[in-house]
């Protein structure tokens, strides 16, 4: 066993490898709030990687409608009544992680199930379907039926549920870049990663009898592009790139800006104690318990903080979808955001105001083309 430090966590937690962070670690944030539900990162994930034989049922990339839906069926209920109450001391963590014991030993193997075949047969299951039915209209700050769109890739954690679990080291997390891979030459189909996934994204291949998962599209990553789903996205609400420990946070750097700096993108349940890193900006509509338990401590103020968003912010925000290409610093320079890739050259520049044009009208009278009077 080791004593790995959680960030997340604002904690040490026992986990059952040491802690070999890569040399750079990929990370996304998805802005819920702009999502509407489209499905073309889905399809467009499943067109490139998962349409082969065995893979009819396996959906790398999803988006589910929360609080019913989810792919496979139930997952994060399931796992939450396993995993027991959260407990959070301010921002730190007070209860257990599905790698630790009550007593705070490690456990023999991550708190998990397996699904039944029937729970992973539709990947938007319950979509827009709402808590209730409302009866005297819907207002914000906060809705009380609500729902909202969750999307989901593999979290490429720090400390994978999928790593702990699986007997035969055949899934490992690249040095690199820290995306999560099987090595289908040792992976025997135990299934014991499925069990260990506390967010149910390691897959098993029914016809290759082997684990599959989202590689993070590493081959376009190594391009110094990003992944397909984050392309893909019609509602810009994805960015991928790279992020660093609180203390190594550079402002400059979009992902650590939203996570580290500004604090309004959060990690997914982050009490299971796998540093995942996939973040989200949380909906501004869902009531705040809610957020509570699926985000952590930190929703209100990320919603405060995103709803009010400053120049600076705005920028920032202005560089999702707005390229194809890794963003690895941003500048504001002028009335424009300039995004750059690894190189140092510029990969975007994106105006803060969109250009207004006014279309003149015909005035017959006269015979000619008049624009509105100020």
């Amino acid at each position: 066993m080791a004593l790995v430090e959680n960030w997340q966590l604002r904690r040490k937690m026992q986990y059952k490898y040491d802690d070999t962070r890569p040399k750079r670690q990929i990370g996304f944030v998805f802005d819920i709030n702009r999502c509407i539900g489209c499905q073309t990162c889905t399809m467009a994930c499943k067109s490139t990687w998962a349409f082969s034989k065995g893979q009819e049922y396996m959906w790398w990339n999803n988006v589910e409608t929360k609080p019913y839906g989810g792919y496979p069926q139930h997952w994060d209920t399931k796992l939450l009544v396993q995993h027991g109450a959260q407990q959070w001391r301010g921002d730190e963590f007070a209860g257990k992680t599905i790698f630790e014991k009550d007593d705070g030993e490690l456990r023999d193997e991550p708190v998990g199930y397996i699904p039944d075949v029937a729970e992973w047969r539709f990947p938007n299951i319950y979509e827009d379907t709402a808590t209730g039915f409302a009866k005297k209209g819907l207002s914000l700050p906060i809705h009380q039926d609500f729902f909202f769109y969750m999307q989901r890739i593999c979290n490429h954690c720090t400390y994978p549920g999928c790593v702990a679990a699986c007997p035969r080291k055949a899934i490992y997390k690249r040095p690199e870049d820290g995306i999560v891979l099987v090595d289908q030459d040792r992976c025997r189909g135990y299934q014991e990663c499925v069990a260990g996934c506390p967010y149910k994204k390691s897959l098993f291949n029914t016809h290759t009898s082997k684990a599959e998962k989202c590689i993070a599209c590493y081959p376009r990553v190594e391009n110094n592009e990003i992944p397909r789903c984050v392309a893909a996205c019609v509602g810009h609400i994805r960015l991928s790139g790279w992020i660093s420990l609180p203390g190594e946070a550079r402002p400059d750097n979009p992902i650590d800006y939203l996570v580290h700096i500004r604090k309004v993108a959060l990690p997914l349940y982050p009490q299971f104690g796998t540093e995942p890193n996939v973040y989200y900006i949380p909906p501004r509509w869902v009531p705040r318990n809610h957020l509570l338990q699926t985000f952590g401590p930190g929703s209100q103020k990320a919603i405060d903080v995103r709803m009010d968003a400053d120049p600076e912010l705005f920028a920032v925000l202005k560089l999702f979808g707005a390229t194809t290409g890794t963003i690895e610093r941003f500048s504001i320079e002028g009335d424009s955001v300039i995004g750059f890739g690894a190189d140092g050259k510029t990969v975007i520049e994106m105006p803060l105001e969109e250009p207004f044009y006014e279309r003149p009208f015909y005035d017959a009278d006269a015979d000619v083309y008049r624009f509105n009077e100020p």
